[in-house]
Order: C-alpha cells, then sequence, then structure tokens
C-alpha cells in the first residue's frame, strides 16, 4: 500500500498528497503538459543565466524550484490554493508582490509562509525555527505595500492564497539569495552529499530527506570523544548540549518524528543506519558553545536494498512488515 506522504521532489504534485491523501508521488507539471519539468532541467538554467526572466502562469497547486515571474489568474473561485518553492540547499528564497488583485474585505488572502506545511504539518519545527508561526505569515491583506518583499529563512517557502472573483489574481517574482550557513534543508534530490555547519549558534537545523533512504555519517565534529548511541529508555544524549540525531516518520514536522539514533561525540570514519521512512531527517542541536560540524551522503533505497535487509547497517526502521 502506497503511504500518504513520500514524493519524487523532481516531480511534484502537491494536489495528490494535500487535498486526497492517496499517494506518496506528489508531482507538479508546467504549465504546458508538453514543455519540460523545471526543478532538475539544467538546459533551462542555462538559457537563462544570461539573464532572461523566466515567466509563466501559475495553477492553484503547483511547484516552484526556479527564479523568475509568475502570474495567477483566477478563470473560477479558488478557495484552496498553495505553491510551494523550493531551492537548492544553500539557497534561501525571495518572494516579491509585483501586482495583486484581490478582494480583502470579500474574504481573499494572500500569504507567504516562511518554510513549508502539508497536511497540517511544518518544515521547520516550531522547535526549530527562529520566528513564532504566526511571525512566519506574512498576509498582504494586513501588509498591504508595507511589506512587498519576503524571503525565507531556508531553502523553502510557500503561498496560499484564497480568490472569489474570475479575473482577478496576482504576480510574484521569485529570486534566490546565498546561504553561507544553510540550517533548515529539504532535499530536492534522493540522494547527494552535505555538510553542516553550525559556527557558534545556539539553535537545530534539520536536513530532510523525503524518501527511505541509507544515510552515512563520515564526519562529526561536537568537540567531544566518540561514540553512537541507539535510541533506548536509558541511553542517548540527555544532558549534552550539541549532538546529532537521526530521525524517521511519515510526515514533514520533525518534531513530530520517531527518534531513531543520538551521536553525541565527535568521530571520523563512518557510521551507516538504513531508514525505510517515507521522511529522514538528520538533526544538529547545537548549545552555541561549539563550531559544530557534520559531513554526511543518502542514497534512496532500492527495492533490492529493502529486501536485503539487516545488511550493512546499525539498524532497520519503518519497514512495513511483512
Amino acid at each position: 500500500m502506497p503511504s500518504a506522504f513520500q514524493f519524487q521532489c523532481h516531480l511534484v504534485l502537491i494536489f495528490l498528497a494535500a487535498s486526497k491523501g492517496e499517494t506518496r508521488y506528489l508531482e507538479v507539471r508546467d504549465a504546458g503538459e508538453d514543455e519540460p519539468f523545471l526543478l532538475l532541467n539544467e538546459d533551462l538554467k542555462r538559457e537563462l543565466s544570461a539573464g532572461q526572466i523566466y515567466r509563466r502562469s501559475l495553477r492553484c497547486i503547483d511547484m516552484l524550484s526556479i527564479e523568475g515571474q509568475f502570474t495567477f489568474t483566477a478563470d473560477q473561485p479558488q478557495l484552496h490554493c498553495a505553491t510551494f518553492f523550493i531551492g537548492e540547499p544553500e539557497e534561501l528564497i525571495t518572494v516579491e508582490y509585483n501586482f495583486v488583485n484581490i478582494d480583502c474585505q470579500g474574504g481573499d488572502f494572500l500569504k507567504v509562509f516562511d518554510g513549508w506545511i502539508l497536511k497540517g504539518e511544518k518544515f521547520p519545527s516550531s522547535l526549530d525555527h527562529p520566528l513564532t508561526t504566526s511571525q512566519r505569515y506574512v498576509d498582504f491583506c494586513e501588509s498591504g505595500n508595507i511589506q512587498r518583499s519576503i524571503r525565507s529563512s531556508q531553502n523553502v517557502a510557500m503561498i496560499f492564497f484564497r480568490i472569489h472573483q474570475p479575473g482577478n489574481g496576482f504576480t510574484v517574482t521569485v529570486k534566490k539569495n546565498v546561504n553561507l550557513f544553510p540550517c533548515n534543508v529539504i532535499s530536492q534530490t534522493p540522494s547527494g552529499r552535505f555538510t553542516m555547519v553550525i559556527p557558534h549558534q545556539h539553535r537545530n537545523c534539520s536536513f530532510s530527506i523525503i524518501y527511505p533512504v541509507v544515510i552515512k555519517i563520515s564526519d562529526l565534529i561536537l568537540g567531544h570523544l566518540n561514540g553512537l548511541f541507539l535510541k533506548k529508555p536509558s541511553v542517548g544524549c540527555a544532558g549534552v548540549g550539541d549532538f546529532v540525531e537521526l530521525l524517521g516518520g511519515a510526515g514533514l514536522d520533525p518534531s513530530k518524528m520517531f527518534p531513531l539514533a543520538d551521536l553525541c561525540h565527535s568521530f571520523h570514519g563512518s557510521a551507516q543506519m538504513k531508514i525505510g521512512c517515507d521522511n529522514t531527517v538528520l538533526r544538529m542541536v547545537s548549545s552555541g558553545k561549539h563550531i559544530n560540524r557534520v559531513t554526511f551522503e543518502y542514497h534512496q533505497l532500492d527495492l533490492q536494498e529493502r529486501e536485503m535487509r539487516k545488511e550493512n547497517s546499525i539498524e532497520e526502521f519503518c519497514f512495513p512488515s511483512i
């Protein structure tokens, strides 16, 4: 039975999971059915690097991974719409209002959210974001011309909108900015390698991989000794100010996921885990006393790896029972 959450980040149709919850694969197509998919379309990105501005229309449920100018015009009352933005791990998303024609007094709204919300769950979680949940929303109907440009705190953001009157709509420009120290990240791809650095900052950072994966941690610097501890009632990193934990689950919010393992001490080597959950999160908790760093790589579990259980892994989690 397919689960309700996991999606392939290079073809995302958020509507399938957000409204029906009937599939783990979410796709988003470009405005034209025959046009190329945008998420990993390097040819298109090269063409746009010459200074062209990419433009297209938005649908009620959409996803964007590229800079450009995007317009939504309602052809009928649209009451539950959202556009999801995603960048590379080291990018922040800026959303600028160019033109807005909605009826705020008639119940329309246009809100930017700093992060993602899907099926009632948030990324980053409230525990890992510098702003309160209410501060993460910027409502055009409340701010108007006061705040026409909103920058995200991580590589994902989204807009919610409701438009009753056909013909009304808006235009936004999406830009990306460099983030020197990426903290909370959703991976666009099912495989990769990443180094997370928290330089003397008291904050928590999560790297989310929305696939079943094998994850291998090759380097961890916390200023301690060596060791890895699986989560048990009497074992873990309680009382340790700086540590890394692995989480697994079927939702978006790391604070609602199942804790799988704690890494409390620095090491150079390799620690590998096979995690069959829809979503795998590596989360670093930092006290601000050290420059903490973790390097890891990951790849999606294929069918053969799922069948070859208990091999080359510390432990396995989230696999369906047989």
